[in-house]
């Protein structure tokens, strides 16, 4: 069966950063080594479920699947994502694989008891078709958590290279422009409340220098993310040999420190109406 055709969106694995396919297989496994354990702080804090059954929706290639199944071994995980390519380097041990559409879930009715997206709103142009789906195939009571950056508070980094401003500008334009949004972060509780969920709440996570090297950034602060860009003619090759530039000056800096600040928003489905499958029974795909 081939994979459904990939939706308007601002992601594609194989044009995301330097090296295709590879080097975005490495970048998402640094960025879940980096952060997981501060977001899984958060998950757990806003009432991630350790038993039942959790949709990793956007699973990919399972960097945070692996780490999920790793810390809560007793809740089944439903990885998702609409790339049947990504999905195929999922190989994380007792989590089910399925291929599909945020906007349109191949999952029934109340299936589910919490679904995990992250760092999947920013890039679909229709976030609140994807929120309605998640509202429809989670039990009533289950919860929805979101993890996102945001453009306009996305940390803190010292020194700052201000030239670098226009650099990072043409990046967000790019996402833009395919259909993603950077500040999404801002938008998740509203967007909660319109999908129809109670109980909305926000909490920060932050990871900095100070418990890791600065290396350990490169998936957030390297030039690769501008490689594609250059390719395409949309930044100048003199933009990217600037960004190498103060990447290695920012690492070889001794007092260079930095912090990333990540968003993780959720609600609960709407309790009325109930009807779902009883309670641990598995989602089917069609």
């Amino acid at each position: 069966m081939s994979a459904p055709a990939r939706p308007a969106g601002s992601y594609d694995p194989a044009h995301t950063t330097g090296g295709g396919l590879g080097g975005e297989l490495a970048r998402l496994e640094a960025q879940a080594c980096l952060s997981f354990p501060e977001e899984l702080g958060v998950l757990r804090q806003l009432g991630l479920p350790e038993h039942g059954v959790l949709l990793e929706l956007g699973a990919g290639p399972g960097a945070v699947t692996r780490r999920l199944r790793t810390a809560l071994p007793a809740l089944d995980v439903v990885a998702l994502d609409i790339d049947e390519t990504l999905l195929g380097h999922n190989t994380a041990k007792g989590a089910a694989r399925v291929v599909g559409d945020a906007g349109r879930l191949p999952l029934r009715d109340a299936c589910v008891d919490a679904v995990l997206l992250r760092y999947v709103l920013q890039h679909l142009p229709e976030p609140g078709a994807a929120l309605a789906e998640v509202a429809r195939v989670l039990k009533p009571g289950g919860r929805v958590i979101t993890i996102e950056v945001d453009n306009g508070c996305w940390g803190l980094a010292e020194p700052v290279y201000p030239e670098l401003g226009p650099i990072h500008a043409a990046l967000a334009a790019a996402q833009r422009g395919a259909g993603g949004d950077r500040t999404v972060g801002r938008r998740m509780t509203r967007m909660l409340r319109a999908a129809g969920f109670d109980e909305v709440a926000l909490r920060l996570f932050a990871t900095s220098s100070d418990e890791r090297p600065v290396a350990d950034f490169a998936p957030h602060l390297g030039p690769q993310r501008l490689e594609p860009l250059v390719a395409d003619g949309r930044l100048p090759l003199a933009a990217l040999a600037l960004a190498a530039d103060r990447w290695r000056r920012f690492q070889e800096d001794p007092e260079a420190w930095v912090m990333l600040v990540g968003f993780v928003a959720t609600g609960t489905a709407a309790r009325a109406g109930g009807g779902g499958p009883e309670e641990g029974a598995r989602p089917k795909a069609p």
